[in-house]
């Protein structure tokens, strides 16, 4: 089954000002993920105040986080050459291993100023990114952006608006599914099993299933990044790296809960 997407990445265009489909889908997630968090603080008592103010540091973290990400990881070598370009977001390049550390380094810095343990809020937190990591996803979709290799037969999306006439994997959306799926799983395992999961578990079970699958799916993905004759692309060398610290944190638990019996 081949599906051709043809979206017009923007909605409307009035004289400078242009409302993108992107920005739409970022924008809702965002406000879904404000929205899990303001139930889960108000269902574990904890301050809203502190939320409010917590949210503006992950807002930059994650702007930030995403853009400088992509700038280092893909492409600093245009970047240094064009300075003027780095803060223009709207035309694109963020990175979502960039996001991942801009988002811990702002929640770092917020618990630090206001003397708060970094393990009180991290877990709520890590619930609701995957539904901004979803929706940003499809933005990429209708921005025909992030797509995957050719899909070598009747399966996939065709990408007109890159002027192509084959399909591809539409790898936005593996992605997207992925973050669909991870959020499902850690919201029933929150619900059912949060006061007896140890600190830091939803942390680090989002990012071993998001960057593991992301590994996985990084092989559908027509974007390398470093050199075709190394066998692993940028993406899946960083994604190495949360992969494996979730995997002995998750060895450091079990072998702590061993030694307790």
């Amino acid at each position: 089954m081949t599906f051709v997407n043809n979206i017009d990445p923007v909605i409307f265009s009035y004289g400078f000002f242009s409302l993108r489909w992107y920005g739409i889908f970022f924008l809702i997630g965002i406000v879904l993920n404000y929205l899990l968090l303001i139930w889960a603080f108000k269902k574990n008592k904890y301050k809203i105040s502190d939320l409010e103010s917590l949210v503006v540091y992950l807002f930059f973290g994650l702007i930030l986080g995403a853009r400088f990400g992509h700038i280092i990881f893909y492409e600093p070598a245009y970047y240094f050459a064009h300075p003027e370009n780095i803060l223009k977001i709207w035309n694109g390049g963020l990175a979502s291993h960039g996001a991942a550390i801009g988002l811990l380094i702002a929640y770092a810095l917020w618990t630090f100023i206001h003397k708060i343990k970094f393990s009180k809020y991290v877990d709520i937190l890590a619930l609701g990114i995957p539904i901004t990591a979803m929706f940003v996803r499809i933005g990429n979709f209708f921005n025909s952006e992030i797509v995957g290799i050719k899909s070598g037969g009747d399966f996939g999306v065709i990408f007109k608006r890159l002027g192509e006439d084959f399909p591809r994997h539409p790898a936005q959306l593996y992605e997207a599914v992925l973050n669909l799926a991870i959020f499902l799983f850690l919201f029933f395992v929150y619900k059912k099993y949060y006061k007896k999961t140890p600190p830091l578990f939803y942390l680090f079970s989002y990012l071993f299933f998001y960057f593991g699958g992301r590994f996985l799916i990084e092989f559908k993905k027509d974007l390398h990044g470093l050199p075709e004759s190394f066998p692993l692309s940028t993406g899946q060398v960083l994604s190495l790296v949360p992969v494996g610290l979730s995997v002995v944190y998750f060895l450091w638990i079990f072998l702590k809960r061993r030694k307790g019996k």
